[in-house]
């Protein structure tokens, strides 16, 4: 089964564990497939942003007023419910996973529907994973339902009730991010931003202005960072916006060269991607820097991935990408540069982010270098960090365990999984 197991919890990738069924692998593959697709041709002028709108419509969030009943399924939760009904899609994972009937946690909406439509005897949760949530999350009669949500924001919890999700399976936990980059009692996060700080303050402007408040939640800041100012650029999973990665690197190639900057380029789990990085970096007369101040970051393997990409950010001063689920991380204090968002959900977080003050549309790449350097001068990223760090909940990996399984577990540690993987405890 490809499980990763420990005495209390393992992960199962539900798209690709040993074992999986042909056919729900294919569906797996083709939905991702499509998706990664149109992510891309959406690039491609009129043609691309027409296509890319009428798959936009498939899954988009309805305007949140007037409030309203919002329960009827759309054609997206209707599709899901086909393919587990007709096709068995999810039956032999469910099967398996029923024979110990743990407490069930999903990241994705198909395998929670699917666990329930197949009687899995254990609790099922269903761990939302964006700002807000499109119908196709909840089951297709949901006061019958018996999944249980676990809200990262109240807009979620408000737009479950809007579905029809009953209050009594709705679960406000905030936002699961890692554990190793909270800390107990936020003291590693709060280590983090406070050298992110030095970095992202150089003319001490906003530390002259709120340096009471910084003291109040940091304490004294280091004299010096022990790092060069250092942007992280992830491109998502699709991999739609590598060429952005790459006029970025080419707009700070002067500040990269000299040793000013450190840019880490997040390739993921796409080989292709990361290839694609060294063929630019070698192009734009790099090459020199690679390993140094540019770092490409990939694996084989989502596990390993996720523990480089948490060990790179401990050192990271602005997080730049599009607004994926990546946004809840602005709650440990990272500023969050925004490309252009790919779909309804990532419309919805640009706006929690930009509202929330720990956010901000990136300006033109070819004169990134110049706006950029504004913007640290100004003081603004390191308003940005704070913003994040003090409105944004940081605690929900703790809340989820407290909530899933105190009553069978005690206060275990749990680890979690991305998109279409379920965790079992």
């Amino acid at each position: 089964m490809n499980l990763v197991p420990n005495k209390f919890w393992f992960i199962v990738n539900a798209n690709s564990y040993r074992g999986i069924p042909k056919t729900d692998h294919q569906i797996w593959e083709q939905g991702r497939g499509f998706y990664e697709f149109i992510s891309r041709f959406k690039n491609v002028p009129i043609l691309g942003e027409g296509a890319f709108a009428l798959f936009d419509r498939f899954q988009e969030i309805e305007p949140f007023y007037p409030k309203r009943d919002l329960s009827r399924s759309n054609m997206q939760t209707k599709s899901t419910y086909s393919l587990i009904k007709n096709k068995g899609w999810l039956k032999h994972l469910v099967n398996h996973l029923a024979k110990k009937p743990y407490p069930l946690v999903c990241s994705f909406f198909s395998p929670a529907q699917s666990a329930e439509f197949f009687n899995y005897p254990g609790e099922i949760y269903l761990m939302v994973c964006d700002t807000d949530v499109s119908r196709a999350w909840v089951a297709l009669e949901p006061n019958l339902s018996r999944i249980n949500y676990l809200a990262p924001t109240a807009r979620v919890v408000e737009r479950l009730r809007l579905y029809g999700v009953p209050k009594e399976r709705i679960i406000y936990t905030g936002f699961p991010l890692p554990a190793e980059l909270v800390g107990v009692g936020d003291k590693i996060a709060k280590k983090n931003l406070a050298e992110r700080l030095v970095n992202l303050d150089p003319s001490g402007i906003y530390q002259s202005q709120y340096g009471e408040e910084i003291k109040k939640q940091l304490g004294k800041l280091p004299a010096k960072s022990k790092h060069p100012l250092t942007i992280t650029f992830a491109i998502g999973g699709a991999g739609a916006q590598k060429e952005i990665a790459v006029n970025l690197t080419e707009a700070l190639a002067a500040d990269l060269s000299q040793g000013k900057l450190r840019l880490n380029l997040i390739a993921g789990i796409h080989n292709e991607v990361a290839s694609y990085f060294k063929k630019e970096i070698r192009r734009l007369k790099l090459w020199g820097q690679l390993g140094k101040n540019i770092v490409i970051v990939s694996a084989l393997n989502k596990q390993e991935y996720f523990k480089k990409f948490n060990k790179v950010l401990e050192t990271t001063d602005i997080l730049w990408s599009k607004p994926s689920e990546l946004s809840f991380y602005v709650a440990l204090g990272l500023p969050f540069i925004i490309t252009e968002p790919i779909g309804s959900q990532e419309n919805f977080n640009e706006a929690w982010l930009t509202g929330l003050g720990a956010g901000r549309r990136q300006g033109q790449l070819k004169q990134a270098r110049e706006w950029l350097f504004d913007l640290l001068q100004s003081g603004w990223l390191a308003e940005a960090a704070m913003q994040g760090f003090i409105e944004g909940e940081r605690h929900g990996t703790e809340h989820i365990v407290r909530a899933v399984c105190s009553s069978q577990l005690g206060n275990k540690k749990l680890c979690f999984s991305s998109n279409h993987s379920c965790l079992t405890l």
